[in-house]
């Protein structure tokens, strides 16, 4: 088992999973990060369930860098009662009216979690349960607005209907979701530096050509005007702390585009216009006019 049969969600003096996945993909986009800004929420908890998101912060605050995401993480893993059901169109649909509110802006939304959409025992062979019908009708919407999915799987999984995800939504503008293994990768990989490096490319590879999909559709700079906006929850305050009950996810939202700065900003990564991006990189930002020998 991964993580030496702790939780995914351990507070100790090392990094646990979702701490080492937000830290590398932090510092692999904060070199485009113009306002520093990440606004991140949580789902899965006692207070969500499967229906709703809260944020890090009362009153949607920002995280100011990928450090404060850290920290702040470790502030409210303590306090949180971890339960199901799970299902990911409430931070797909909170993503989406980020980008709305954000006059259509190209976002890119990082969910990190440890399990995968909830299948109930009683769902039929061939049917997908509610959790997995929302999901996948979410992601289908998410395809009209100029936002990129990133799922980052932590622990062990199962992860066989994330890929199913990624591999055979139909009916989609453009291919919008990405689910990655982050245990799958590193522990296959001893050298720290080398392990970073790909778990970072294989989380973004696809970005570049997601975002050449939404301008050749014309989704950059546009509001549908028909979107429901959805209003995170504040931050769950319980009595006695139980963190390490069942499943939970966190998420953050990286944009790699610049000029927003309201309640739903987030970082840029303006280089992705008119510039091929490696994902690797973004670790240490070069000028890539004449490519960078790692694709």
């Amino acid at each position: 088992m991964s993580f030496n049969h702790r939780s995914l969600h351990h507070i100790g003096h090392g990094q646990n999973p979702y701490e080492q996945a937000i830290t590398i993909i932090g510092r692999s986009l904060s070199a485009f990060d113009e306002d520093n800004l990440i606004p991140c929420y949580g789902f899965g908890d006692a207070s969500t369930h499967d229906q709703d998101v809260f944020s890090f912060y009362p009153e949607e605050k920002f995280c100011e860098g990928f450090e404060e995401v850290l920290a702040r993480y470790r502030e409210i893993v303590p306090q949180l009662r971890l339960a199901g059901p799970t299902s990911f169109a409430p931070i797909i649909e909170m993503a989406m009216t980020i980008v709305e509110q954000s006059g259509g802006q190209y976002h890119v939304l990082l969910i990190i979690a440890d399990g995968q959409v909830t299948r109930s025992v009683d769902t039929q062979p061939g049917l997908l349960s509610p959790q997995e019908q929302n999901t996948i009708d979410a992601i289908v919407k998410a395809s009209e607005f100029p936002l990129s999915i990133v799922l980052v799987g932590v622990g062990d999984g199962p992860w066989d209907m994330m890929r199913e995800f990624d591999d055979n939504i139909p009916a989609r503008a453009f291919d919008n979701f990405q689910f990655v293994n982050f245990t799958e990768i590193t522990s296959n990989i001893m050298n720290p530096s080398r392990k970073q490096a790909e778990f970072a490319l294989s989380a973004l590879m696809e970005i570049p050509s997601q975002y050449e999909a939404t301008i050749e559709l014309g989704l950059l700079g546009r509001r549908k005007g028909d979107t429901t906006e959805r209003v995170p929850l504040p931050p769950p305050i319980y009595g006695t702390p139980n963190p390490y009950s069942r499943t939970s996810s966190f998420q953050q939202n990286v944009s790699p585009y610049s000029g927003y700065h309201t309640t739903a900003t987030a970082p840029s990564l303006s280089s992705l216009d008119n510039h091929q991006v490696c994902p690797i990189c973004l670790v240490n930002p070069k000028d890539m006019a004449f490519g960078c020998g790692h694709q």
